[in-house]
């Protein structure tokens, strides 16, 4: 699921050297944090945010039905979380 994201964040951004990605696994969900740099932010979270929903859609829809959930956070290098699917 991490090559998925790692694609699609590829295919937008254009300093695909200082992307960074974290994977956490806990009890039901698996949590991938991308980490950009500011200049990549609006093209890979879209206006409104909708590149970063169809990226959800796509990671849920390849989930395997009973396996875990994943959760994708977009995160500004040394910021907080900017667009996130967490609940």
């Amino acid at each position: 699921m991490l090559d998925l994201i790692k694609y699609i964040v590829n295919q937008f951004a254009e300093d695909k050297e200082n992307i960074e990605y974290d994977v956490k696994e806990k009890e039901r969900v698996i949590e991938v944090t991308v980490t950009l740099p500011s200049s990549d932010m609006g093209k890979v979270i879209g206006k409104q945010g909708k590149i970063a929903k169809a990226m959800r859609t796509l990671v849920h829809a390849a989930t395997p039905r009973n396996s875990k959930r994943y959760v994708v956070e977009i995160r500004e290098k040394g910021g907080d979380v900017v667009d996130s699917d967490a609940e």
